[in-house]
């Protein structure tokens, strides 16, 4: 069974540190839109769909409190108005990630048209907003399961060509359960590869600087008993390279996918899909359609994270020696003091380099033109 990284019951909202992983499973409580913003920013919580759900459910519970305790107004526009307030707060925690402008957007539609009508209240527009929130989280782990299903079926329809019933792929950062709901994108498609009996070997990378693929992907690739190996960012060349290693695909997860299909994902990637070209090696994007932003035309117009100079320069872990229960965190310098720093936290991978898109709805390959379309996937649709 998968972790569930995200407990929410309507009223209490618990998320797992990931800063304490993989190290120890601690659960932090969230109690408003605050709280949430606080984790987001300080990646406690981090992957794209999780920002957003963990935005809109710590702004529920902060709403269910106030309604609990009679201390917010019974009309409908000054209660919409507070929640869009917060909703354009939690939006400024990180700014890279589509999923959580897009959730915040839908977010306010859905209550402005709750408090247009002439019955409405304060409190029948909180629970409009409570009701859209369980089906924001309930969706999005059916379309991770829907995106797993249909990304394995893509790579072993490509394998079958060259005769292979089993495949070896590689994975950056983390997009399973503590990136999600539950299950993931791209960890999504590994998973389904292994509940099929069709994977060999899963390979993921430590993902420099802030080691998200050697502390979380790595841990749910254990807890969860699939297949995998760990290597270091610069290994990823030479295991394309290795005819024993005889990866078949990359996969990874994106923060956003422009209208074209350049995307946005942690830093690596890039580079991961220039050698994944010079390899013969498919390079697949798996993301839900909330991650595609058909507004943004190319890549060239996401604004691009930067992250703290510590990040690249300290390391922190728990003392070898230190017991299981009492961990003894350290943070080492690993870097020449008063050295300059540039941290991005995500890079550009061009459409060109990607040869599929993988959604909930299916898997989107290149037009005859070299760029994505992704226009029918959004054909009526009418789910938030």
């Amino acid at each position: 069974m998968s972790l569930q990284a995200i407990r929410y019951d309507g009223k209490q909202l618990l998320i797992i540190d990931q800063l304490q992983l993989p190290y120890l499973e601690e659960y932090v409580a969230i109690h408003s839109a605050k709280d949430g913003w606080q984790a987001i920013k300080d990646m406690r919580v981090r992957g794209a769909p999780a920002i957003a759900i963990v935005a809109i459910l710590s702004l529920a519970v902060e709403l269910r409190t106030l309604l609990d305790s009679e201390k917010l107004s019974t009309s409908s526009q000054e209660v919409t108005s507070f929640i869009t307030e917060r909703l354009h707060y939690l939006v400024t925690s990180r700014p890279t990630a589509v999923n959580l402008a897009d959730a915040a957007r839908k977010f306010e539609a859905v209550v402005n048209e709750h408090a247009a009508k002439v019955d409405s209240t304060g409190p029948s527009v909180l629970e409009a907003y409570f009701q859209e929130a369980e089906r924001m989280l309930a969706n999005d782990l059916s379309d991770n399961q829907s995106i797993g299903a249909h990304g394995s079926k893509w790579i072993l329809d490509q394998a079958l060509l060259q005769g292979k019933t089993i495949v070896n792929v590689l994975t950056h950062c983390n997009t399973g359960s503590l990136a999600t709901s539950g299950y993931g994108t791209a960890l999504g498609v590994i998973r389904s590869l292994h509940s099929k009996n069709a994977l060999g070997r899963a390979y993921c990378t430590e993902t420099r600087p802030y080691n998200q693929g050697a502390r979380l992907t790595a841990f749910e690739l254990v807890h969860d008993k699939i297949p995998a190996t760990l290597i270091t960012d610069s290994m990823a060349s030479a295991l394309l390279a290795d005819p024993k290693a005889n990866v078949s695909a990359i996969i990874v997860g994106a923060d956003r996918v422009a209208a074209n299909g350049d995307t946005a994902n942690k830093i690596g990637t890039y580079a991961l899909a220039v050698l994944a070209k010079y390899h013969g090696v498919k390079f697949l994007v798996a993301a839900p359609r909330t991650t595609i932003d058909r507004a943004t035309k190319t890549g060239a117009e996401i604004i691009i994270e930067e992250r703290p100079a510590s990040e690249v320069t300290t390391i922190k872990g728990p003392l070898q020696k230190s017991a299981a229960r009492s961990l003894q965190m350290e943070t080492i310098r690993v870097a020449a003091p008063g050295i300059d720093v540039w941290n991005p936290a995500f890079d550009i991978t061009p459409a060109v380099l990607i040869d599929g898109v993988i959604t909930e709805k299916g898997v989107v390959e290149k037009g005859s033109d070299g760029f994505f379309h992704f226009d029918s996937l959004f054909e009526g649709a009418s789910r938030s």
